[in-house]
């Protein structure tokens, strides 16, 4: 039995935007997560924060999908924050070195916390 995905955007404020996520991030799920990233990033929201603490499962398509999504965001001079990682992830992203490159946060009110802070210091 597989846990029902859904994909929400609870917040969206300028260039910003959260996407959450719930049940199994897979081969099945992943390119509906992906599709819907670079259609907030074309609309005008760069900057992302995948909030990922009802991520449930996450295989290796849902790893390619967040990272195709931090590369689009980079492309239009925007970013990947993710939040509340599982800990399989966590370990996915250890292992292949992205952690370097996308900055985490234990819940999605501390990376909107910590991206409202850079902008008002930007």
């Amino acid at each position: 039995m597989t846990d029902a995905f859904h994909i929400d955007v609870p917040h969206t404020d300028g260039t910003l935007a959260v996407i959450a996520l719930s049940g199994e991030f897979d081969i099945t799920t992943a390119p509906a997560v992906r599709a819907r990233a670079l259609h907030l990033i074309a609309n005008g929201h760069p900057h992302l924060i995948a909030d990922l603490a009802g991520v449930t499962f996450c295989d290796s398509s849902g790893l390619g999908a967040l990272i195709g999504i931090w590369r689009c965001a980079k492309d239009a001079d925007g970013s990947l924050t993710l939040a509340a990682i599982p800990d399989r992830l966590g370990r996915l992203l250890d292992v292949t070195g992205m952690d370097t490159f996308l900055p985490a946060h234990p819940t999605a009110d501390a990376a909107l916390a910590a991206r409202q802070g850079n902008r008002t210091t930007a």
